[in-house]
């Protein structure tokens, strides 16, 4: 989620407390929730945990859609590839749920 650095980076600097701010933790709580959640105990809790990660990323969105909006520099390739996390952490989800003994 370095990518969100780069392109926040570019975004005016009113927003440094704001936008730039909410979109630079939400992609970080990404991947530190699936981190989290494999550190757990339970797959419950994993499961858990990356529904978290999964509301991270509609958040980020979110975000992207408000910065597109305001007419700030925003790359499609990154949407995309929060497009291709998701799809990853939906499928790990529905194996966890599905392998649950």
């Amino acid at each position: 989620m370095v990518m969100i650095y780069d392109l926040t980076a570019d975004f005016p600097s009113d927003e440094k407390f704001g936008l730039i701010s909410q979109m630079r933790r939400a992609a970080v709580s990404i991947p530190a929730n699936i981190a989290e959640g494999f550190g757990r105990k339970s797959k419950k809790e994993l499961i858990n945990f990356m529904y978290i990660a999964s509301g991270s990323i509609s958040e980020l969105d979110t975000h992207f859609e408000i910065a597109k909006r305001l007419g700030y520099p925003v790359k499609n390739e990154v949407r995309d590839l929060l497009k291709s996390v998701r799809k990853m952490l939906f499928g790990l989800i529905l194996s966890l749920k599905g392998s649950r003994k």
